[in-house]
C-alpha cells in the first residue's frame, strides 16, 4: 500500500472509525437543536430548565458543540483528495465525477432542510465542493497556508461580544416561544411553514446573502487541514503513525477544552468569549480525531466498539439521515410530541440508546451488502454506472457501463467507444 502522490491507496479503516465516531457527537449535539430548535437551544431560559439541564447544557457546549462537526469536515476534505487519487490512478476525470457527487449531495440537502430538518449539512458539503476545487491540485505547503488565512479571519470575524438590541431580543424570544408552541403540537404541515416563513431575526434579505457568500471563507479551514492531511498520507498507517497521534493529541486536547471552558465561562457579553470557543472547538476536534486514531492504533480492531465506529462511518450519509428522521418523530407533533419537554440529560443518554441502534443496523447490514442504501446511491450517481465503481477510461465492462450507455445502446446493439 502507497500513500504518494496520484496514488490510489486502499480504504482507511481509521477514517471510517473517525467519521463514525463523529456522527455520535453530531447526535449529541444535533439533539440540542431537534429538542430546542436551531435558535431556541441558545435561549434554554424560555424552556424553564433545571440546574442539572444548565450544568448539562454547558459540559455540552464545553465537549461537544462546535467540536465534531469540523472532525466531519476534516474527514470530507480528506475524501476529496483520497477520491481524485483513486481516480487520477484509473486515468478517469475527477472534476466531472465531483460535479455530479457534489449536485447529489445538494438535492439531497435541499429536500433534507426543505422537508424535514432546518439543521441540514448536506446542502453546504455540496456547494462548498465547488469552492475546494481551487485548492485540490495545491501543495500541502499552499494548503495549510490558505487554511491558516481563513482561520485568522473567522476568528478576527467572531471577536467581539454577542450584543442585542432589547427589540431583537424580544423579538428572538417570541419566535422561540412560538416555536415551542407549533414543534410540540403542529401538523408536518405546521411545523413545514413556520420553519419556511417565521423569522427569527428580522434582518434584511441582503445579509443572510453576504452570510451564505462569506461561508466558505468562514468554515473552509478544516477542509483544507483534512485535504493537507490526505496528500501527506495521513491515517494509512496507524501502527507506525501512533507516537505522532498521540503527541498531537495531547498537546490539542487540554488546548481546546481550556480555549472552550474559558469561552462558555466568560458568557456571551464578553469580547473574547466567542473568538475562544470557536477556535478552541476546532483545536479541541483535532484533538479528538487524533485521539481516536490512538485509539484505534493501540486497540483490537475487531473489538465491538472499533467495528461499531468503522460500520457507521461506512454507512454515514445513511445514518446522518435516519438520525433526523428518528428524532423528529421523538420531538415534533405529528409524533411523540416531546419537543421542549426531554431536558438535556436524558437527551443525552437518547443520543446513546440511538446511536445504539445505529451501530447495530450498520453492522448486520454490512455483513449483507457492500454499502448502506444512500451510499450505493451516491456511488452511482457519483460514477454514473449502475455498478457503483469507476470504470475505465478506454473500455467499460458490461458490469460497469454507464447509465446513459445502458439507455443509448440497449443490450445487442453494441455500444462502442465512449
Amino acid at each position: 500500500m502507497t500513500t504518494q502522490y496520484g496514488t490510489s491507496p486502499a480504504r482507511s479503516k481509521v477514517v471510517d472509525v473517525i467519521r463514525g465516531f463523529s456522527l455520535l457527537g453530531i447526535l449529541m449535539a444535533n439533539m440540542l437543536i431537534f429538542q430546542y430548535g436551531i435558535f431556541g437551544k441558545d435561549e434554554l431560559h424560555l424552556y424553564e430548565p433545571s440546574f442539572l439541564d444548565r450544568i448539562s447544557h454547558d459540559m455540552l457546549k464545553i465537549f461537544v458543540e462546535g467540536s465534531f462537526m469540523p472532525i466531519f469536515t476534516f474527514i470530507f476534505g480528506y475524501g476529496l483528495i483520497k477520491m481524485k487519487q483513486h481516480l487520477t490512478a484509473k486515468g478517469l476525470k475527477f472534476k466531472r465525477t465531483l460535479v455530479r457527487r457534489s449536485l447529489l449531495l445538494i438535492i439531497l440537502g435541499f429536500l433534507h432542510s426543505f422537508f424535514l430538518w432546518e439543521g441540514d449539512i448536506l446542502l453546504f458539503y455540496g456547494g462548498i465542493s465547488f469552492f475546494l476545487l481551487l485548492f485540490v491540485n495545491r501543495r500541502v505547503k499552499t494548503l495549510l497556508i490558505w487554511a491558516g488565512l481563513f482561520l485568522l479571519l473567522s476568528l478576527a470575524i467572531t471577536y467581539g461580544p454577542e450584543a442585542a438590541s432589547s427589540q431583537e431580543t424580544r423579538h428572538m424570544e417570541q419566535y422561540v416561544l412560538d416555536t415551542m408552541n407549533v414543534f410540540s403540537s403542529g401538523s408536518f404541515l405546521d411545523i413545514m411553514d413556520h420553519r419556511m416563513h417565521a423569522d427569527p431575526l428580522g434582518l434584511p434579505g441582503w445579509v443572510m446573502i453576504v452570510v451564505v457568500l462569506a461561508s466558505p471563507f468562514m468554515l473552509a479551514p478544516m477542509f483544507l487541514f483534512g485535504m493537507a492531511a490526505a496528500k501527506r498520507g495521513r491515517f494509512q498507517s496507524p501502527g507506525r503513525e501512533k507516537r505522532l497521534y498521540l503527541r498531537a493529541a495531547l498537546v490539542m486536547v487540554p488546548i481546546g477544552f481550556t480555549a472552550k471552558s474559558a469561552g462558555v465561562l466568560l458568557g456571551p457579553a464578553h469580547d473574547w468569549s466567542s473568538m475562544l470557543f470557536s477556535a478552541g472547538g476546532q483545536v479541541l476536534a483535532l484533538g479528538y480525531l487524533y485521539a481516536l486514531a490512538v485509539m484505534y492504533a493501540y486497540s483490537s480492531k475487531r473489538s465491538l466498539l472499533i467495528r461499531s465506529f468503522e460500520a457507521v462511518g461506512r454507512m454515514s450519509l445513511t445514518q446522518y439521515l435516519l438520525q433526523t428522521v428518528i428524532c423528529i418523530f421523538i420531538f415534533y407533533g405529528f409524533g411523540l410530541g416531546l419537543f421542549g419537554k426531554l431536558g438535556v440529560l436524558p437527551g443525552v443518554l437518547l443520543t446513546l440508546v440511538i446511536y445504539a441502534l445505529q451501530a447495530a443496523l450498520s453492522l448486520w447490514t454490512l455483513k449483507r451488502f457492500r454499502c448502506g442504501p444512500l451510499e450505493k446511491l451516491l456511488r452511482i450517481f457519483t460514477y454514473w454506472s449502475w455498478s457503483g465503481r469507476p470504470g475505465s477510461p478506454n473500455m467499460k465492462s458490461p458490469s460497469s457501463r454507464g447509465i446513459m450507455d445502458r439507455i443509448a445502446h440497449p443490450p445487442g446493439q453494441g455500444a462502442g467507444q465512449e
